[in-house]
């Protein structure tokens, strides 16, 4: 078990890939702290907490209980994300925001909140949930675009910062997932999404879940600054 009794938190773990990860971490003998703004207890974590990551107040106090009963934190994975998509041209002030709050502030929000604690270690791993899109825009995707490119910004700034503290930052940069974001697409665009992929289907949230273990773990001891593309090759 590649994360035997290393403290893990994931946010956004109610459902999707943070489910997946949660799990997959579980089954490698993490002990996981799960996050979402549902007060619901989360499936295969020893702790659920609901929080919401663009409140700095209830991240901080979810840290600050972790550290209180575990003594260390050693990986967290900043899952939680939304989308409001529309063009440009239509987009509000309100949907840009939300997006920008949840995806990028929210992201650092949680990273800033453990990174003493891992540096205090001497080691650890931030994982940050990008995306294709964050590499190479999509349309009607203004606001989640510009977040997850951010992301990837933070990651590789925090892997400069951090590294030489023996804290590893890396980035996972999904494509098509089947999620239940997808319920909101009509079945053209979704059918659309499938044939623009090599491999003809969507990606499963347990195949992202998979790499995130792998950047947990020791066997990525030498991967920090990393953006990677799970994304069944819909890119090349």
């Amino acid at each position: 078990m590649r994360l035997k009794d290393k403290i893990c938190i994931v946010t956004g773990a109610a459902q999707g890939i943070g489910a997946a990860t949660v799990a997959r971490f579980a089954a490698e003998g993490a002990v996981v702290v799960g996050c979402d703004r549902r007060a619901d207890p989360i499936e295969g974590a020893a702790r659920s907490f609901a929080v919401d990551v663009t409140d700095r107040e209830q991240v901080d106090a979810m840290v600050a209980a972790v550290l209180a009963e575990y003594g260390r934190i050693d990986v967290l994975v900043n899952n939680a994300g939304i989308t409001k998509d529309a063009r440009l041209v239509k987009m509000t002030p309100e949907q840009f925001d939300a997006v920008i709050d949840v995806n990028l502030r929210g992201v650092f929000h949680c990273a800033q909140a453990v990174a003493p604690a891992m540096v205090e270690q001497g080691a650890g791993a931030i994982l940050n949930a990008s995306s294709v899109v964050g590499i190479y825009g999509n349309f009607g995707q203004t606001n989640y675009a510009a977040s997850k490119f951010g992301v990837i910004g933070f990651t590789k700034t925090w892997s400069r910062e951090l590294g030489p503290k023996g804290v590893r930052v890396n980035a996972v940069a999904p494509g098509f997932v089947d999620t239940p974001i997808l319920e909101t697409m009509p079945e053209k665009v979704v059918a659309r999404m499938r044939e623009a992929v090599p491999l003809q289907r969507l990606g499963r949230p347990e195949e992202i879940a998979a790499v995130y273990a792998f950047l947990a773990s020791d066997d990525a001891s030498y991967v920090n600054g990393a953006v990677i593309e799970v994304s069944g090759g819909m890119t090349v």
